[in-house]
């Protein structure tokens, strides 16, 4: 059974760091691209930030400049470093795997899914 288990997330104030963890379990995602996104109450879910099998990372250009993106193929966890946070940022961040298409960007082409791991940021 595939899992996918964010952790990491918390409350912070604006300005401040935080760093999500996302193990995958139950195959190797060493050649999918891989996923952030995040929906905040009231809103859809969206973009933040993917990686694909080369290493090539993508970013919403809300998040750029500010988050990166990474993946440790050997422990099969993919990475979301989050710095100057935003109020904007408050959400609750999703870890996708397996993406369909390249760039891969949008929510329907991934096909596995984490629970979730809330992010507030307070002002």
């Amino acid at each position: 059974q595939v899992q996918l288990v964010e952790s990491g997330g918390g409350l912070v104030q604006a300005g401040g760091s935080l760093r999500l963890s996302c193990a995958a379990s139950g195959r190797t995602f060493s050649r999918n691209a891989m996923g952030w996104f995040r929906q905040a109450p009231g809103k859809e879910r969206e973009f933040v930030a993917a990686i694909n099998y080369f290493g090539r990372t993508y970013y919403a250009d809300s998040v750029k400049g500010r988050f990166t993106i990474s993946r440790d193929n050997a422990k099969n966890t993919l990475y979301l470093q989050m710095n100057s946070l935003k109020p904007e940022d408050t959400a609750v961040y999703y870890c996708a795997a397996d993406a369909a298409i390249d760039p891969p960007r949008v929510a329907p082409a991934y096909n596995y899914w984490g629970q979730g791991t809330q992010v507030t940021v307070s002002s």
